[in-house]
């Protein structure tokens, strides 16, 4: 066999070699899965089931009548509860459906606070029932049963009480929008019907409001009216009033 016949020589290793060649590699690459997947596993661990992360505090603001201590059972949230799992949702609606909150949110804070905001009802007027007054707020929720009806607080009278009846929310709505110190005036509110509202003042005078529709307009005629000497007024149409 002549040289330029003989085989062509390479510098290529052989199969062995190059296999053992590939394996530091191979070995990087498991060793830096394996560490992405116990980071990864840790900091599931850590997020959703370690206390580490977890409800430290509960911060509870807008309370007036109420204490904290009360919006907190009712949040029905344990310290440690991790943050990630908090459902804020579900613990609004717990805390709403305490009788004096009018409205919730719930924040969460990282790393450890979850604030609870609510709004109280306010106590708006007293209701006639059964012998007895119904404390009602300006939604017609009951808040309270007096044996007594609170002097400060104008009394409503109505057929029943029931928020969904057009009369009944038509004379809340009329006296929500009274500014105080006119509301403070107000001894007594009749409504039949949605656009009958009455006002009985505590001087005596008499206020013909009509419905709830345009109530600021309403309001605002008046109160430039009830400096007349006059017994009872009608602003129940803001265009023709009367004064009698």
């Amino acid at each position: 066999m002549t040289p330029s016949e003989a085989p062509a020589l390479t510098d290529r290793p052989p199969a062995a070699e190059r296999a053992a060649r590939k394996r530091p590699g191979i070995w990087r690459f498991a060793t830096a899965t394996l560490i992405t997947g116990g980071t990864l596993a840790v900091s599931g661990w850590l997020v959703f089931l370690s206390p580490v992360l977890g409800v430290k505090e509960i911060r509870v603001e807008g309370v007036l009548g109420l204490a904290p201590e009360q919006i907190e059972q009712a949040a029905a949230l344990p310290l440690d509860t991790p943050m990630a799992t908090v459902d804020v949702e579900a613990v609004r609606q717990r805390v709403a459906a305490v009788t004096e909150v009018e409205s919730a949110r719930v924040e969460r804070v990282w790393p450890g606070t979850v604030i609870i905001k609510i709004r109280e009802r306010t106590a708006l007027a007293s209701v006639p029932m059964n012998g007895k007054s119904a404390v009602v707020d300006r939604f017609g929720v009951v808040l309270d049963i007096v044996a007594v009806a609170p002097p400060k607080l104008p009394v409503v009278r109505l057929p029943h009480l029931d928020p969904q009846d057009p009369a009944v929310r038509a004379a809340l709505t009329v006296l929500g929008v009274l500014p105080d110190h006119l509301l403070r005036k107000v001894h007594e509110v009749q409504a039949k019907t949605a656009d009958s509202v009455t006002l009985l003042l505590s001087d005596g005078r008499t206020v013909v409001f009509g419905g709830p529709e345009r109530a600021a307009d309403k309001t605002r005629i008046l109160l430039g009216l009830l400096n007349q000497r006059a017994e009872t007024f009608d602003v129940s149409s803001p265009e023709v009033v009367t004064v009698r």
